[in-house]
């Protein structure tokens, strides 16, 4: 004998949420702080975004991995800018004016980051495309 069982919707913590839509927690609505968020809803959210979610994205406060982005820095290049906090769309916009010579050093560091990733992915290619016709050769002898 089998026993139907109810579907139930998978939730998470509206933390998780917050991050997975790109918003600080804190900035969210108190109905979005407090309970669960099911999958179904994060969906709707992500396809049919209410005011406060737009607002929050378009002036924040924005979380570190977005405020990161913006600048062209890694969060590690925040936080040895001394950035811990929140930063709404207006503060990161005076940042970028002001340049301060240690956003100028981290977007360097974050640059030669990106070329050397380039550099290591090109590596590991070219050594697979030659084992594989290495491969290939030794099968045809």
């Amino acid at each position: 004998m089998t026993s139907l069982k109810q579907k139930t919707s998978q939730t998470m913590k509206p933390a998780t949420a917050a991050k997975k839509l790109g918003i600080y927690l804190d900035a969210a609505p108190a109905s979005f702080q407090d309970g669960p968020v099911s999958r179904e809803e994060l969906t709707a959210l992500q396809a049919n975004p209410p005011q406060w979610l737009q607002e929050l994205r378009q002036n924040g406060p924005h979380p570190r991995p977005v405020v990161a982005a913006k600048l062209g820095v890694s969060i590690a290049g925040l936080a040895r800018g001394g950035v811990t906090e929140a930063l709404t769309t207006e503060q990161i916009d005076a940042l970028k004016a002001e340049n301060p010579l240690w956003l100028q050093h981290e977007r360097a560091n974050q640059v030669d980051v990106r070329k050397e990733t380039a550099r290591i992915k090109a590596k590991h290619e070219k050594e697979a495309a030659e084992a594989a016709a290495k491969a290939a050769k030794a099968a045809k002898a």
